[in-house]
């Protein structure tokens, strides 16, 4: 019997990063000493008050059953109490959060909850793919890709997106670009949003990345007609935790709750203990010590790499918020990656998130500063 990919998984695009993850592991097969910036994937350790968290939920026998897939109160309320220090926001605990399995899984199930298939979805371009392909593609929709110019601060302008689509997804602090935004930007977006019947996506999952006394808003400062993703991963350093939430309008909340209580059943009940904890460190808009430490790594990065760059004759900015740094290489992305590779240096190339992105490549600030100076170095020679 010959099987046969289903429709919606041939329409896919093909998966450019299994081509540098392909090379990348024949490159250490050889034997080179590989300074890996591709994956963001935090290389810092989580918190220690979170881990003790979750090592003393993960004893009592409650705590081994099954949770709920909107998530248990506990978690929930501190979801709520985060958004009121940090943001000055009120939300219901029990009718506009989700707990959910990272911030990925509801930015793709928010879309099967609310688009039917044909409808139009908005996604930016570069963007993380999950918009077009998780979401849009494998629901059956037609993933509209609206371009982000660097002239525009890489922000999506609303009037080059089509007024009849269904959903549209935005994401400031930006991945890849490391773009920001503010309240204003955020209305207007929601403003077009509610007038032309789309529902209005925000993927806020790196609002605690920040620098330079940015500090990141959320799209419910700009008003209620909204559901925001937030997620644990990059903040806490728990990527591989799968905890995050969705807060927002009670009616889309209730469809992503709908479509999760058909294929989840919730994050462990002991990680849920660790993630109330880890939230529960803020007592205000300030960030706690266990991220602001962290931060000032990443700064430190972040100002040697770009430093670095520029010395060798690229014209890179100097990113507020995010882990990322994001470029023009001058060349095409891909041939820019592989020559990169050639010295053991992994990079993301911009083409991966789109086809404005060609042109561009991304790095994450994921390796210690010696070995950011050692890949800048080989960059040299």
């Amino acid at each position: 019997m010959e099987i046969v990919f289903a429709d919606r998984l041939q329409k896919l695009p093909p998966y450019l990063f299994a081509k540098l993850e392909e090379l990348t592991a024949k490159k250490r097969a050889e034997g080179a000493d590989i300074i890996d910036f591709g994956i963001g994937d935090p290389d810092l350790p989580t918190p220690e008050p979170i881990i003790r968290a979750m090592q003393e939920a993960a004893v009592p026998q409650e705590n081994h059953t099954y949770s709920s897939s909107a998530g248990e109160k506990y978690l929930r309320q501190a979801v709520a109490d985060f958004y009121k220090k940090r943001f000055s926001v009120d939300v219901d605990p029990d009718k506009e959060v989700c707990v959910t399995i990272g911030s990925k899984e509801a930015i793709a199930n928010i879309c099967k909850a609310f688009v039917n298939a044909g409808e139009k979805v908005i996604s930016p371009d570069p963007a993380y793919p999950v918009y077009a392909n998780g979401a849009a593609l494998l629901s059956d929709a037609e993933a509209v890709k609206v371009p982000l110019r660097v002239e525009d601060g890489f922000l999506l302008d609303v009037n080059e997106c089509p007024t009849d689509a269904k959903m549209l997804y935005a994401n400031y602090p930006n991945n890849p670009t490391g773009a920001t935004c503010d309240v204003s930007y955020l209305k207007g977006v929601m403003e077009w949003c509610s007038d032309n019947g789309t529902i209005f996506c925000y993927d806020n999952a790196y609002s605690e990345m920040c620098f330079d006394d940015y500090m990141a808003p959320s799209a419910l400062e700009a008003g209620r007609d909204v559901i925001e993703f937030g997620s644990l991963s990059k903040t806490f350093n728990m990527t591989g935790y799968r905890v995050g939430y969705a807060v927002g309008d009670e009616t889309l909340v209730a469809g992503l709750k709908k479509v999760k209580s058909q294929i989840d059943s919730g994050v462990p009940k002991f990680i849920q203990k660790a993630a109330a904890d880890a939230l529960g460190l803020y007592e205000g808009k300030k960030l706690p010590k266990e991220i602001s430490g962290n931060m000032a790594i990443y700064e430190d990065r972040r100002t040697v790499l770009v430093n670095g760059l520029r010395e060798l004759g690229y014209d890179v900015p100097m990113p507020k918020a995010t882990f990322y740094v994001w470029f023009d290489c001058g060349m095409d992305s891909m041939k820019f990656t592989e020559k990169m590779l050639e010295h053991g240096i992994v990079v993301t190339p911009g083409v991966g998130f789109g086809d404005a992105g060609e042109g561009f490549v991304r790095i994450a600030l994921t390796q210690p500063r010696e070995r950011i100076e050692e890949a800048l170095e080989r960059m040299r020679s």
